[in-house]
């Protein structure tokens, strides 16, 4: 068997990682990203960089947290893995379920643990065909997402997916997902239409839809409260309000996709509170391991598991489930993980620290490349444009974006770039005075490609 040198695997993974960027034709290599502390990552030429985006929108208690890792490791030596299937379970799953049902006040009565937030959402899709069938509504089956949402990778996350990205050569969407209008006021908003006209009007589509398609074949609506992939997007203040009155008007399941925004984000313990939202169903993941063992939560409303158990009873068994569901490791590290945002009160550090991140990135609102800023607690978007006034996006699209990630690379800053809308949602242990870091290197990054744009 021949080893590697390290030198040689490196060389292997710069390959496998490497990428021609669609938008600049530029060979891209990777960057390998050696230890975390903190707030803070390092590569393995020594680099520090503020890591605004917490990994990928999913460490809240920072990188490096010694109890994390004290939790897996007492877990690893107890059990280090068990199944629950056959009627089996074991005591860190059990604890995690009530954990969550009491965090979020009774809403939901049952958890349904798989190992990522598109695993979570196409065991949703089979639930709700698995529900409706138990009603005996066998034509009730079609699921309405939006254009520019995000909801996983996998073959029915990625159709309720709402970015051509996601869909192009996948032969996605399956047919039974629709989408409706994205609530984006700043792209998608008409010349003098006021939020309230707008929420209105986007609520219209959604109903549009729904009768366009006939309410006997559409059974459930799945939004972010907050849209993150799609350019961190926040809806009119009475949208949610107004898209539940036409989801319950035609017996639509509403579905909360709280991968992003849950246990803190925004400032309140789910984006479901922040909004008014009151889901049937309410998917989990990401922050509530801060991303150190794979794990995601479908949780359940009483009405809709106890169809759902019944019917199973009915036919004898649930045949749904992975090998590992409910993972003891990634479970005990969740209940650990959920215990420090409790006691470091880190829900109401993102809402008193996240607003001084939202105002000071407020004021790069007057900067030549910034068309709009939006964001709650913690989490912003800054879209870039060519033209302030007409809101005239680069051409092309992302390419600006492109050139604002890597400057801002080596201002030992990580962002996103989403085309051309720069992504913030760093952990929610970050401190006022790393906020003001944070922005002064992105105000840098800003006037630095401003400065050497092509005349």
């Amino acid at each position: 068997m021949t080893t590697l040198s390290s030198a040689q695997s490196r060389d292997i993974s710069y390959q496998l990682h490497s990428y021609t960027n669609a938008v600049t034709h530029q060979k891209i290599g990777p960057r390998i990203i050696e230890r975390g502390e903190g707030i803070y990552v390092y590569d393995d030429q020594g680099n520090k960089y503020l890591e605004a985006m917490a990994g990928l929108w999913s460490v809240a208690v920072g990188f490096g947290e010694p109890r994390l890792v004290e939790a897996a490791t007492r877990q690893m030596q107890k059990l280090p893995y068990y199944h629950t299937f056959t009627h089996k379970s074991h005591t860190p799953s059990i604890e995690l379920a009530e954990k969550l049902v009491n965090y979020t006040q009774g809403r939901m009565s049952t958890a349904f643990f798989t190992n990522s937030g598109s695993e979570a959402n196409d065991t949703v899709v089979k639930l709700v065909w698995y529900y409706n069938n138990a009603l005996g509504r066998t034509q009730k089956k079609k699921i309405i997402a939006r254009k520019r949402g995000y909801h996983g990778v996998t073959v029915a996350s990625a159709s309720m997916t709402g970015l051509p990205g996601n869909h192009r050569d996948f032969d996605l969407p399956l047919p039974q997902i629709k989408h409706t209008s994205c609530p984006h006021l700043y792209r998608e908003g008409l010349p003098g239409e006021t939020e309230e006209d707008f929420a209105t009007r986007m609520a219209n589509d959604l109903e549009a839809l729904i009768l366009e398609e006939g309410p006997d074949t559409v059974a459930a609506f799945i939004g972010e409260p907050v849209m993150g992939a799609g350019g961190v997007i926040l809806p009119p203040d009475s949208y949610w309000a107004k898209i539940q009155a036409v989801c319950r008007k035609y017996d639509l399941l509403v579905i909360a996709d709280e991968v992003i925004t849950g246990f803190g984000r925004l400032g309140t313990r789910f984006g479901s509170d922040a909004f008014g939202i009151e889901p049937d169903i309410m998917v989990l993941s990401k922050q509530l391991t801060s991303s150190y063992q794979p794990l995601a939560a479908v949780m359940l409303s009483r009405p809709v598991a106890d169809v759902i158990s019944n019917h199973s009873g009915t036919l004898g068994t649930f045949g749904h489930g992975y090998t590992t569901s409910g993972h003891p490791v990634a479970t005990a590290v969740a209940i650990e993980n959920l215990n420090i945002i409790e006691e470091r009160g880190l829900v109401e550090n993102a809402a008193t620290t996240g607003a001084i991140m939202q105002s000071g990135l407020r004021e790069l609102a007057d900067h030549p490349l910034v068309g709009e800023v939006r964001g709650m607690g913690l989490i912003a978007g800054i879209e870039l444009v060519a033209d302030k006034a007409s809101k005239r996006p680069f051409d092309p699209l992302g390419k600006m974006g492109a050139a604002v990630y890597e400057r801002a690379h080596q201002n030992g800053l990580i962002v996103r770039g989403i085309q051309d809308t720069v992504a913030f949602c760093p952990p929610l242990i970050i401190t006022p005075e790393q906020v003001g870091d944070m922005i002064a290197r992105f105000r840098k990054t800003l006037d630095e490609v401003h400065k050497n744009q092509p005349a």
